[in-house]
């Protein structure tokens, strides 16, 4: 007898075979069976008539390298059918730590990643010094979904290299080979890679760049040298300008990393967005990505699926944080009275008048109120249902030009509305998607930059598989779709074969039974909303979503009509290289 069995649905597999309708039959947390129609009993059975059947979505770049230490259910990626989440991206995370160190990468997760230090410091347990000790600890846990964790560049640096690591000097020998040593015995112990930020806008909550952003080719090599003898696994790399208009600076990096892959036989991810500044530098980038490969190198461009940037609202970060009498309501009220009392004209009109207060060090996005008129051509009331795709006359700017208000008073009247509105500072400077349909299309790009467990206040990219289904497969109006076959094999087995899991991301027999049933027709993305659920109160924007009508990890139904089970079939998943 089967477990379970999920039958008449619309299979769509992962691997790219077009649709079919049929039966999945389960059997001890693997596919037992599959076909247009499956014989024997089961436990208990799904009728998927009329719904879509797809394979666990593998987000591959989550950042729930804290919140895994306390939330077993990891929302927000459990609410839009992910069944694998990888942690430790972008170089940045919790182990290894030496003891007294805790307060320093707490520090750096919340400059980088904008989670609230306070939720950090109440929520982590530290029961870890090295990173084999750090995935025992997630050994120890069970979740709704299978996590994975790259090893992290930064505290590792540190680790080893003290306050030289943290003030970025170069790396000697000596130090490459102990960092070397710890890096092949977190791949031997079940890290699915290695990670490293050279990005100039990761800092730690004062101000410095994180350890390793001018890390030399011998060290990078060094290191993705110890992954390859380690067992292997996927180097993910955040490169110096990645969203930025400087093409000789990317396409220099994109030589560097050429280099260390053809080096060393590395698999080298690195994050890959449309620059506002440069729209069409990221063409160059698959052209230098298409030669690096041609002669060798391994490069995989890694891409987001919709504009990108943050979510601008009164729960949120917005250009009147820095205003005195904002500051002076804020201190005392929240939530609908604090919307109530900036509604009051006199209120309105002195916010308007004044001028920013100094920042704080450690405010974050405290220089975006200063460049509020250089963003507002860039920002969207988003609407419910949201639209991600709108047309430049619907921007701040577009809105203040139709009603004769200015920009200031537009941004100031949606905020108290309570209304959230789009920063579409990347993957948007044309003010439509075509670009990022090329880029999500391209056959050596995978998907990634959802950021699940980060920037918690200000996106809820985790809703991006969710997204893809609904406007890319679905309901795109101002431009051409993808094909639903394609996207699914792009967040399912690509994203999966990336980071080495091949053991799940299609639907076959002998896979894991991770799977999503799904009202296609009826699936939708909802707009955010703030809730301040973190530990110590901290405060996070959610996107839920309806349409799923189950979701399955091992086998086990841990999501029904989009609602959490209690089921918690998930593990740390160590990587068998």
């Amino acid at each position: 007898m089967f477990d379970l069995k999920i039958k008449g649905g619309t299979i769509v597999d992962g691997a790219s075979r077009p649709r079919f309708i049929g039966d999945v039959a389960i059997q001890d947390g693997r596919i037992a069976a599959i076909g247009a129609s499956v014989e024997g009993p089961a436990r208990e059975e799904i009728d998927a008539r009329g719904l879509l059947v797809a394979p666990g979505f593998v987000d591959i770049h989550t950042h729930y390298d804290g919140q895994a230490t306390w939330d077993p259910v990891l929302d927000p990626s459990a609410s839009h059918g992910v069944t694998t989440v990888v942690a430790g991206n972008c170089g940045v995370g919790f182990a290894p730590v030496r003891p007294g160190d805790q307060k320093r990468l707490v520090e750096m997760m919340e400059g980088v990643e904008d989670i609230p230090g306070t939720a950090l410091h109440e929520g982590i347990q530290w029961e870890w010094e090295t990173f084999p000790q750090y995935l025992d600890a997630l050994g120890r846990r069970r979740y709704a979904m299978d996590i994975a964790a790259f090893m992290p560049h930064a505290p590792l640096r540190l680790y080893v290299m003290g306050d030289r690591g943290e003030r970025n000097e170069p790396a000697t020998p000596a130090d490459i080979d102990a960092m070397a040593r710890h890096v092949r015995e977190a791949i031997a112990a079940g890290a699915i890679g290695f990670s490293t930020s050279r990005s100039l806008n990761h800092k730690t909550l004062d101000g410095e760049l994180v350890a390793g952003t001018f890390a030399g080719f011998e060290e990078l090599s060094g290191l993705a040298q110890a992954m390859c003898e380690g067992g292997g696994g996927l180097f993910e790399v955040v490169p110096t300008g990645e969203t930025g208009a400087d093409e000789a600076m990317i396409l220099g990096e994109i030589e560097l990393l050429a280099k260390v892959s053809k080096a060393t036989g590395a698999v080298t991810s690195f994050l890959m967005i449309q620059s506002s500044g440069a729209p069409d530098l990221w063409k160059k980038q698959l052209e230098r990505v298409a030669r690096a490969n041609a002669e060798g190198a391994r490069l995989v461009p890694q891409v987001g699926g919709r504009p990108g940037g943050m979510l601008i609202g009164l729960t949120s970060y917005h250009g009147f944080m820095r205003r005195p009498t904002f500051r002076r309501l804020e201190a005392t009220l929240s939530g609908e009275a604090l919307a109530e009392a900036l509604r009051r004209p006199e209120n309105k009109a002195a916010i308007l008048a004044e001028k920013d207060l100094p920042a704080a060090p450690a405010e974050q996005f405290a220089a975006m109120t200063e460049n509020m008129a250089f963003l507002f051509p860039m920002m969207y009331p988003l609407g419910d249902p949201p639209d991600y795709e709108p047309t430049p006359e619907r921007s701040i700017a577009g809105i203040a030009a139709a009603t004769g208000r200015g920009p200031w008073e537009v941004h100031y009247d949606l905020l108290v509305s309570g209304a959230w509105t789009l920063g579409a500072f990347t993957n948007y400077a044309q003010a439509t998607q075509e670009p990022l349909r090329a880029m999500i299309a391209h056959p050596e790009t995978i998907l990634g930059l959802s950021d699940g467990g980060a920037h918690v206040r200000m996106i809820c990219d985790a809703s991006l598989p969710t997204y893809l289904l609904t406007h890319w497969a679905r309901d795109r109006e101002r431009g051409e779709r993808l094909p639903l076959e394609a996207l699914i094999h792009k967040q399912c087995a690509a994203t999966a074969k990336a980071v080495g899991l091949e053991d799940r991301g299609t639907l076959e027999v002998g896979k894991k039974a991770d799977v999503n049933v799904i009202d296609f027709e009826k699936l939708t993305l909802h707009a955010p909303r703030s809730v301040d659920d973190l530990p110590a109160g901290g405060r996070r924007v959610l996107q839920d979503a309806t349409g799923y009508v189950a979701t399955i990890v091992s086998g086990v139904v841990t999501r029904r009509n989009d609602r959490d089970t209690g089921a918690r079939p998930g593990r740390l998943v160590r990587a068998h290289h």
